[in-house]
């Protein structure tokens, strides 16, 4: 059974970097053909798909947040990371981290955190 969980700070002051870092257990994040995405969803709104990093250490991102968006990895802690820098109210929302698969299903979600931006 994969597990993921979230962590990192709730509450980020604007123009900052936000970091959040997912701990995966039950499987390898190198283990080949799947992604490990990062997902958000602010208040009242839809989820929001922020980018991932794949098993090869390859990673996509969304076009809206590429030009601040970082996500990297630590194979031997099996945890990834996603930075999101010069961040604004409209990047409160709750993250998550998740898993998806070749057929790009996400079959593992973490429980989301909460992150505000406020000052």
């Amino acid at each position: 059974q994969v597990q993921l969980q979230e962590s990192g700070p709730g509450l980020v002051k604007p123009s900052q970097t936000l970091s959040l870092t997912c701990t995966v257990s039950g499987g390898s994040i190198t283990t080949n053909w799947y992604f490990w995405s990062w997902i958000r969803q602010p208040p009242g709104k839809g989820l929001e798909w922020i980018g991932y990093m794949a098993f090869d250490g390859r990673t996509y991102y969304s076009p809206s947040l590429k030009s601040r968006t970082s996500i990297s990895r630590d194979t031997s802690k099996n945890q990834f990371t996603l930075q999101l820098w010069s961040v604004t109210p409209e990047d409160t929302a709750v993250y998550y981290c998740a898993r998806e698969d070749l057929g790009h299903v996400n079959d593992y979600w973490g429980q989301g955190t909460q992150v505000t931006v406020s000052s």
